[in-house]
């Protein structure tokens, strides 16, 4: 029943309308693949060819389908693709475990001309904000447009801490089981909400059980390594084009006081807090978000 829900696409269009969220059509993504950097990564392409190009990349332990309400507002003014990072959702796991930033870098080096962009707005949550801040910085040519969402040079310890407890409970469980941890976790949202995301964040297993969607690897090197901010100043200060920098107004990643010293180290950059909204700002508020990134990238 979940399965045909989930290839109905009817949770996202139900739970769009529920939340107010305005969208012209009821257009599901097609999922693509494209090979890079040796793997194989898997994106959602929102359709809208010949509009503008606008990708959009996750956070750590996510997928592409947790933009689905971003770029269902969106698709109708761009063409709209969201991308699975290597060992998340669909796309291939490293068979060296490397998770590391550098490696992320390689494979946007290598997608973005396999897919044909060479001038684009970029868009990212969390670590798919760092990496879209690194590559605008050695690309400075190619980014039209920047959003970073809740994540910056000064993360509170506080919210890695809240993400590390929450990736690392259960491997594999009833579907119920993670749908009440993550409720724990983020009770911002409805549960009915939830169980659409966690379709698409998990898998089922023969024996009934389901995991999740990413490389379990990837979870021990998040929970061991604390992330180098060195090589992200330097990145931050290189950034020109126009950016926008968006906070959750309850995050416990990134602080207020951070975000308005990354805002004034990069010169042509916006700041806007997201009411209602913790790190995960886009599923927390997607209404108020969508609003703020539209404003952002239709001024000057």
């Amino acid at each position: 029943m979940a399965d045909t829900a989930k290839s109905k696409g009817l949770p996202l269009f139900e739970a769009a309308r529920a939340m107010g969220i305005s969208f012209k059509e009821e257009v599901a993504p097609i999922s693509r693949e494209v090979t890079a950097n040796g793997l194989r990564f898997n994106y959602l392409d929102w359709g809208s060819e010949g509009k503008p190009p606008l990708v959009l990349m996750h956070g750590a332990f996510q997928t592409a389908h947790s933009w689905d309400f971003t770029a269902l507002a969106l698709r109708d003014q761009f063409h709209v693709r969201a991308l699975d990072a290597r060992g998340h959702g669909d796309s291939d796991w490293a068979s060296d475990g490397d998770y590391s930033h550098d490696a992320m870098q390689q494979d946007l080096d290598a997608i973005f001309p396999a897919l044909g962009l060479d001038r684009f707005i970029l868009v990212g949550l969390s670590m798919g904000g760092r990496n879209a801040m690194l590559y605008t910085s050695r690309h400075p040519e190619t980014v039209a447009q920047l959003v970073v969402v809740d994540i910056g040079p000064e993360t509170q310890q506080k919210g890695k801490q809240n993400i590390a407890r929450f990736v690392s409970g259960s491997r594999e469980g009833p579907f119920e089981e993670f749908l009440e941890r993550a409720h724990q976790y983020n009770p911002r949202r409805p549960l009915e909400q939830l169980r659409g995301s966690l379709l698409n964040n998990l898998r089922e297993l023969p024996n009934g059980n389901w995991t999740w969607k990413y490389d379990a690897r990837m979870r021990d090197r998040f929970q061991g390594t604390t992330a180098s901010n060195e090589h992200l100043e330097e990145a931050i200060a290189a950034i020109q084009c126009p950016t926008l920098i968006v906070r959750g107004e309850v995050s416990d990643v990134l602080s207020a006081d951070a975000a308005e010293r990354m805002q004034q180290m990069i010169p042509s950059s916006q700041l806007v807090s997201i009411p209602r909204a913790g790190h995960l700002v886009p599923g927390d508020n997607p209404v108020d978000f969508i609003q703020a990134v539209k404003k952002f990238i239709a001024s000057p």
